[in-house]
């Protein structure tokens, strides 16, 4: 039997790839994103307490009322923009399902969408399976700003979606309230539509407010704005997300989504309700709880021959390691594991055409013994 693949490009995901080495190598692996260490205790109490009163069957397509309530009072309380919970609300189950229901609602074949470089994996595979074009611009190095001049020269009458990450994986960068203005300078009068990928909402450093395309009312009203739960809470496997958007352009997201995975984790659900309603200062907390892990690594790493490059936001460090080796950065990076005992994640993994830069991503949503074991290793290279 032939099969003609719809994703030629895909193959297994360097995230995988690497854990794997990792694991064969029994190297302390800084590439997956995730957290090592769990997440409240209040949530997970929330959680058992919802399974054991017998909330485990289907929750509502859109989400339950309950978090929805609680998201949209999030939503005015830290962005001033009030949203509608029942039409403009919807929960996911996960942010990667959020964006693909949101590219497979609005995008139709033959309709371009802008990627600014280094960007997610996830977006273009999603582009292409609704027929899409993914249109790759470049972010400006070395402090991987937006470049919105060649944004608007890439404009085109097929273009019908803007994509944009803040604060930004993999390098941290966060948007200003000017790169609000100037995406709904560009965007004004067209047809142009916005996905706004802002899973690291809450880890934003240096006493930087996070500059939301909630907090634009003209974006407002012609964004997709995807969070998650699971990068908030240090629980990335209950894979729970959601995404605002304004009452039409969610009408059109449901739909998609109804279909996807209809409807998202209950008891989890109620879990998250409890903890927004009870415990707002978790998120409010966030911030300082991952500075401090940025400076304590970057502490660690100051010995180490690796060049390190600013951190505004998210959780990831990208190092240069030009005075380590000429390798190109996939290479480098399966020798860093089996030599040095560390993983980590190439950054060209993010592009579609890398340019000429030694650069790697390490994670530090680890505890202060992960980093510290595995900046130790990395001095001794």
């Amino acid at each position: 039997m032939q099969i003609q693949t719809k994703l030629p490009k895909v193959g297994t995901t360097i995230f995988t790839v690497m854990s794997q080495l990792a694991q064969q190598h029994n190297a302390v692996n800084l590439g997956q994103g995730f957290p090592d260490f769990d997440g409240p205790q209040s949530l997970r109490d929330a959680l058992a307490a919802a399974m054991n009163s017998g909330k485990n069957q289907y929750a509502p397509m859109t989400g339950i009322a309950p978090l929805r309530e609680q998201i949209a009072a999030k939503t005015e309380a830290l962005y001033g923009r009030k949203v509608n919970a029942d039409a403009e609300v919807t929960v996911t189950s996960g942010a990667t399902e959020a964006i693909f229901a949101a590219i497979a609602a609005v995008v139709c074949p033959g309709d371009e969408v802008i990627v600014l470089d280094p960007c997610y994996d996830c977006y273009e595979p999603a582009i292409d399976l609704v027929g899409g074009r993914a249109v790759h611009i470049p972010l400006t190095l070395p402090d991987f700003s937006v470049d919105w001049q060649r944004v608007k020269d890439a404009v085109t009458p097929m273009t019908r979606v803007i994509m944009v990450n803040t604060p930004h994986n993999p390098s941290g960068a966060v948007f200003s309230a000017a790169d609000l203005d100037t995406l709904a300078e560009i965007t004004r009068g067209t047809q142009i539509l916005v996905i706004s990928d802002e899973v690291y909402e809450h880890i934003v450093f240096d006493d930087l407010p996070h500059q939301s395309a909630l907090r634009h009312a003209e974006l407002a009203e012609r964004s997709f704005v995807v969070s998650s739960f699971g990068k908030t809470y240090h629980c990335t496997g209950w894979k729970v997300g959601y995404c605002i958007a304004p009452r039409a352009l969610s009408a059109e997201f449901r739909k998609v989504h109804q279909y996807l995975t209809f409807c998202t984790f209950g008891p989890a659900q109620w879990a998250f309700a409890d903890v927004l309603a009870n415990d707002p200062q978790h998120y409010l907390d966030l911030p300082a709880f991952y500075q401090h892990k940025r400076d304590r690594f970057r502490e660690l790493l100051a010995p180490t021959k690796f060049q390190l490059l600013p951190v505004s936001g998210a959780y990831f460090q990208l190092v240069d390691y030009t005075a380590l080796s000429d390798k190109d950065d996939l290479g480098f990076c399966e020798w860093l594991v089996r030599e040095a005992g560390v993983a980590a994640i190439p950054v060209s993994a993010f592009y579609e055409t890398a340019p000429d830069a030694r650069i790697i991503r390490f994670c530090f949503a680890k505890s202060d013994a992960t980093l510290a074991a595995a900046a130790e290793r990395l001095a001794k290279l």
